[in-house]
């Protein structure tokens, strides 16, 4: 491969562990894992190359990798005379992260509606100085039915083509 191709994947594996370690509240090594694996690809990737270019220990690879299966963020298949496991992205992960957001964004959605109501229901009794700006929440509210209606298409999309 490429030396550049090479470098760009080891700052890209490190910026998106940083980013997968902080939404999904994974241990360094076990984001690393799953960041290399995405940038790896259909064609898996092995114990080995992880040991190697991740350069961490066989049994702290060991470890968080079967953690990831455990969490079914990954799967695995072999080939034909070959005694080696190729670890790939669970596709069906990517869908159940898609309904965890949907369900956050649904809760802030009824959240930011009472609140809302709320305000609306203060403005009555308040003078006009006192009053509620209700610009941001009606803005917000769209937002979040845009962005999970944006987030559903995409499922359905992900859902069709896996199948």
């Amino acid at each position: 491969m490429d030396q550049d191709l090479v470098e760009k994947k080891k700052l890209l594996i490190e910026k998106l562990g940083v980013f997968i370690e902080k939404r999904d509240n994974l241990a360094p090594v076990a984001a690393r894992i799953l960041s290399y694996i995405i940038l790896t690809g259909k064609t898996g990737t092995t114990f080995e190359d992880l040991v190697t270019d991740l350069c961490a220990s066989k049994s702290t690879i060991s470890t968080h990798l079967n953690h990831l299966l455990d969490l079914k963020s990954l799967n695995y298949f072999t080939k034909p005379g070959d005694r080696k496991k190729y670890y790939i992205l669970n596709r069906d992960s990517i869908i159940q992260n898609m309904d965890k957001m949907i369900q956050m964004w649904k809760a802030e959605l009824d959240l930011h509606l009472e609140i809302k109501q709320y305000k609306k229901d203060m403005n009555v009794i308040l003078d006009d100085e006192s009053k509620f700006e209700m610009t941001f929440h009606d803005d917000y509210i769209t937002y979040l039915n845009v962005v999970m209606e944006s987030v559903v298409i995409l499922k359905q999309k992900l859902t069709e083509t896996h199948s």
